[in-house]
């Protein structure tokens, strides 16, 4: 069964410069980002741009930099107006929004968590988990108790009335989290997050997302540059290059199908054994015998399994039940680098 879609991005564009309406059509036929701004002037931030992102899940967009990513999640929220294109959010396209409504849909709908913190200084933590409920009218009390119970939930407790300027970076990146939640907002939009963290922090940043994505199911956009980081929190992931979506999947998709040379770049290093499952390159024939695998197993530990079993196939089980079977030579197919010619993998053999 589809899942529901939250947010549909339809045909967007954002054009930077004069008359960035009459560029459209150059765009349109074909102009590069590079020669529309030596001919005349504007920035192509992004063209066309269509995604549509499940409720409940987490959305990575990614890209380098420059690519149109973070521009692209300003848009959400309306903090950049679009050249043209639509933005539907529960059937509403928020571009058509009043400054009232768009008022309501920032404090109760979507909240935001920069990659700078993006704290108030001159206020305590407590303070700033509080900002959005703040203005939310919500009554002193009221905020105070659900900002502590945010607070607790990303390990800050007992640090509620220092100063942003007194925690370290991961620890101020854990109050901008707590604050977009404390708003109890069905989207929550992350530009670069945890990029501006040390590695060890950032991946502890990640477990913390992830593990309370777990039990709220918020609708998630997350944006990085770091393929790591996108295949560990993305369900879904849209690769952006000069405000263009190039490729749209999962990640066993993208890392099974790159379409360019492009992709093939962002994929090329990464260790597939350890983000590929098992899934993704069963066969349906079942067989009678043989060591058992569960199909969301990664490669790394199914290859470990059937290596220990001194066996060619396993059977692959679903809750328990067989639903296939997998190969060795598929796996480890399926771990190798991707063709610099085509930038894809197809001979499972």
């Amino acid at each position: 069964m589809a899942s529901e879609t939250k947010v549909a991005i339809k045909n967007l564009y954002k054009i930077f410069g004069k008359n960035p309406t009459g560029m459209i059509n150059h765009v349109q036929n074909g102009i590069s980002k590079q020669e529309l701004l030596e001919k005349y002037g504007s920035v192509l931030a992004l063209n066309d741009v269509n995604i549509d992102i499940p409720a409940r899940g987490v959305q990575v967009i990614m890209g380098l930099s420059g690519s149109g990513k973070s521009t692209l999640i300003r848009h959400i929220n309306r903090l950049i107006e679009p050249t043209s294109g639509e933005i539907i959010v529960d059937g509403q396209n928020v571009l058509d929004m009043s400054k009232t409504e768009l008022r309501e849909f920032r404090r109760h709908t979507a909240s935001m968590v920069f990659q700078r913190f993006a704290l108030l200084p001159h206020h305590t933590i407590m303070e700033n988990v509080s900002y959005g409920l703040t203005i939310q009218n919500v009554s002193k009390q009221d905020a105070s108790e659900r900002s502590q119970q945010w607070i607790d939930r990303v390990g800050l407790a007992g640090y509620e009335n220092y100063y942003p300027n007194q925690l370290s970076g991961g620890m101020q990146q854990r109050v901008g989290l707590a604050r977009a939640l404390a708003t109890d907002a069905e989207i929550l939009l992350m530009d670069e997050a945890f990029s501006a963290l040390d590695p060890l922090i950032r991946t502890d940043m990640q477990d913390v997302l992830l593990g309370l994505q777990e039990e709220l199911h918020k609708t998630i956009l997350f944006i990085t540059h770091d393929l790591d980081e996108a295949l560990r929190i993305g369900e879904n992931i849209a690769i952006l290059r000069d405000g263009l979506v190039v490729q749209k999947g999962t990640p066993q998709e993208i890392i099974l199908n790159p379409v360019d040379k492009y992709v093939t770049d962002f994929i090329k290093d990464i260790n597939r054994g350890r983000v590929l499952r098992v899934s993704s390159i069963m066969e349906s024939k079942k067989l009678k015998n043989g060591p058992e695998i569960e199909k969301n197993m990664i490669i790394e530990d199914a290859l470990q399994i059937i290596s220990n079993a001194e066996v060619s196939e396993a059977i692959v089980t679903e809750n328990g039940k067989t639903i296939g079977s997998v190969k060795l030579g598929r796996m480890i197919t399926a771990i190798a680098r991707p063709s610099e010619k085509t930038g894809q993998i197809t001979n499972y053999r």
